[in-house]
């Protein structure tokens, strides 16, 4: 089982107890940054949103059924009050508890069902280079996306506003240009700069946002089908690739290299993802 699926039976078969990212990470053997990412990047949310959306969903059950005590019912789903349990549950589902104890229906509940995954590989990666790359400063277009809002569906626009406003972007470093992931949190929120390579921030308008990617050690893989498809590459990287390879992921960037080759306006050309590995 891949690190996705390993935590996915890990959640089904403890949500009644106190679960934590750090207990699933080490379950699938990968680290609470690889975890989060594989995570999302097969199911499109993050470990603890989907813990919390299936204690909900349990809760909810219950309440259509007449559940008594809704305190015991925030005890079991993880959370320390009557108070904390209903914002949680009106946040999620946009009604009360009560409201749903009363009314004995979920027809027009969200309800957050177990995830099946199929074992089957998505794709066949070719196998990548390893590079030990220099710091490089990008700067671009950014954005704060979180995987369990469809994050990443407005990347898109984002690219085409860069496009527009490349030019303005002054101490450019060559003609490649750089998709970067940073700072992300456990909860499935991270950064995305559609940007180039600068020389120096000290000139930079306010509007641009800036990363450093330090030096660092990566393992590059090819992506030569249409941009569309990327996900679907990205998602067996993390999934398939890095939890067979003995290899741990670094707590750094990871980013798309677009090179000449690639046509922005058609989607062609293929990209490579490079993703940061410890030494």
């Amino acid at each position: 089982m891949n690190p996705a699926q390993k935590a996915l039976w890990y959640v089904e078969s403890h949500l009644g107890d106190s679960l934590t990212l750090d207990e699933v990470a080490a379950v699938a053997s990968v680290s609470r940054f690889h975890m989060v990412r594989a995570f999302a990047e097969a199911t499109g949310m993050s470990v603890m949103r989907y813990v919390r959306a299936r204690r909900l969903t349990k809760a909810a059950r219950a309440l259509a059924k007449g559940a008594p005590d809704i305190l015991t019912l925030a005890l079991e789903a993880d959370y320390g009050s009557h108070e904390a349990f209903t914002r949680a549950f009106r946040d999620h589902f946009g009604v009360t508890p009560e409201q749903v104890r009363a009314a004995t229906c979920l027809a027009k509940l969200k309800l957050q069902e177990p995830i099946m995954m199929d074992s089957t590989p998505t794709t066949d990666l070719r196998p990548p280079r390893s590079e030990s790359a220099r710091a490089t400063l990008v700067a671009g277009i950014g954005a704060r996306y979180n995987h369990c809002d469809n994050g990443g569906a407005n990347i898109p626009n984002q690219w085409q506003l860069f496009h527009h406003k490349v030019g303005n972007i002054p101490d450019r470093v060559g003609t490649a240009a750089y998709g970067v992931c940073c700072n992300g949190d456990d909860s499935g929120n991270f950064d995305y700069i559609a940007g180039v390579e600068v020389s120096d921030f000290s000139d930079l308008p306010r509007e641009f946002a800036r990363v450093r990617i330090p030096a660092q050690r990566y393992v590059v893989f090819t992506h030569s089908e249409h941009i569309s498809t990327i996900r679907r590459t990205v998602s067996a990287i993390w999934n398939q690739w890095l939890p067979q390879s003995g290899l741990t992921v670094a707590d750094a960037p990871n980013f798309e290299r677009y090179d000449e080759k690639f046509d922005p306006a058609t989607g062609h050309g293929g990209l490579e993802i490079w993703v940061p590995v410890n030494e």
